[in-house]
């Protein structure tokens, strides 16, 4: 590694809950949306009050949080911009630690209303040489966060010529885009939903057919080596095997792709990659032997199949999924524990019964199921449920409605029987 400051784990949030499990899963960093200015206005996004308590929740860990505002805007949008950026700045207990942004208009917005406050500017505006970072740090960007197409080597360059506090950010972990950086017309040109303003409807992912133009709507189907017809579908990128070359690249913050991803997807990716870090910064050796671990468990989240990217060079037609858009999924997720409750006295009885794990309910599962509990250090739970209890506590079979709150008397394996859930603890199902 070029330089000795901490590497940064920086996870995506999409709500106030995934937020949480972010931190306490291993997140040293975490961005998230507002109501307006993010590329993800399908996410659920956060109100100023949301926002407001997971800033400062995050910051009681000792977790930073940066907010994106990163469309490409139109005039439009520059009204409210400077308004925004003062409500940001002027939050209650703690302002964010950092903007993300790849409009220059916007970004000259912000340094106006807010001077002082830590800029990074976002993969969407294209950065791809070394240039550019010292053209965003001059104007008094902190730190910039590396287009897609960039390889390790040409970020190793990158980092021999700027800086040495300034900072590099770089994906290495989710969702890939066919489209430069980002920078997509297809979801504009077929729905009118503009990617670069927010709205993608994700066309990359449809399955396409060729009309000949003499012959309106005979579709004959593209075949790609008899594997189908999914042109655009790229595969997700993983990172996760190659720590030590990220490290060596000089990269500062290894980020993860996910603002519309669970927080069963965010708990399992955030603790494989915080484990795999540590792992290796403490120990080599130590990282080497637990890669068949990393694999294994960053395959539970939700994925497609994966490739490293442009990280060793162009990638060719092995990094496409041609048969499929389709996620592979083998996890269902259930709840987080919010809480640790005694049971009231009228459950108890004859029968001693445990502390209940109370659960905003996320999936229906039943009374004699088998759960996994996830832990944050790595370790994992294997539960029965011995009881399901409404808010008042009364007996229940299942929990068929979605976010109900939930009381559940959980009964270790018997492999497990030493363990207990701790509050933070996701529960999942095998499907």
């Amino acid at each position: 590694m070029s330089h000795n400051r901490r590497t940064e784990l920086l996870i995506p949030a999409s709500s106030l809950e995934v937020l949480k499990i972010a931190v306490i899963f291993g997140a040293d960093a975490v961005y998230i949306g507002g109501e307006a200015y993010g590329l993800r206005a399908k996410a659920k996004n956060f109100s100023p009050e949301e926002m407001a308590e997971g800033i400062a929740f995050a910051h009681a860990h000792g977790v930073r949080v940066y907010v994106t505002a990163n469309i490409l805007a139109h005039n439009a949008d520059l009204e409210g911009a400077g308004t925004y950026f003062e409500e940001l700045k002027n939050m209650k207990p703690q302002p964010p630690d950092a903007l993300i942004i790849s409009d220059p208009g916007m970004f000259m917005i912000a340094r106006t209303v807010w001077p002082e406050a830590e800029i990074h500017i976002s993969t969407q505006a294209n950065n791809t040489n070394y240039q550019t970072w010292l053209f965003w740090w001059k104007l008094g960007a902190k730190r910039v966060v590396c287009a897609r197409e960039l390889s390790l080597k040409e970020i190793k360059e990158i980092r021999t010529r700027i800086p040495e506090e300034m900072e590099i950010e770089s994906f290495v972990h989710g969702a890939m885009c066919i489209s430069y950086s980002g920078r997509c017309l297809l979801s504009n040109y077929f729905t009118g939903r503009n990617a670069n303003q927010g709205a993608c409807t994700h066309p990359c992912r449809w399955k396409y057919a060729v009309v000949e133009e003499t012959r309106p709507g005979e579709y004959l189907p593209v075949y790609e080596n008899e594997r189908g017809t999914f042109l655009f579908n790229s595969k997700d990128l993983c990172m996760v095997e190659h720590i030590p070359e990220l490290l060596e690249a000089g990269i500062d913050s290894f980020k993860i792709e996910g603002r519309m991803k669970s927080a069963l997807y965010v708990a399992t990716v955030a603790r494989v990659y915080r484990k795999a870090i540590d792992d290796y910064q403490d120990s080599p050796e130590r990282y080497r032997q637990n890669l068949a671990w990393y694999r294994e468990e960053i395959a539970k989240c939700t994925h497609r199949q994966y490739t490293t990217g442009f990280y060793f060079g162009k990638p060719g037609k092995e990094t496409q999924i041609y048969d499929s858009s389709t996620y592979i999924n083998e996890y269902t997720y259930l709840g987080m524990a919010q809480e640790l409750v005694e049971a009231p006295e009228k459950l108890t009885g004859s029968d001693e019964v445990s502390p209940l794990v109370c659960i905003e309910q996320r999936n229906k599962f039943s009374v004699g199921d088998v759960v996994e509990v996830i832990k944050p250090d790595g370790t994992d739970l294997t539960v029965r449920v011995k009881a399901i209890y409404n808010g008042e506590f009364e007996p229940i079979e299942s929990c068929p409605h979605p976010k109900q709150k939930i009381y559940l008397d959980l009964t270790p394996c018997e492999a497990d029987a030493a363990k207990r859930v701790d509050r933070y603890d996701i529960l999942r199902v095998k499907l």
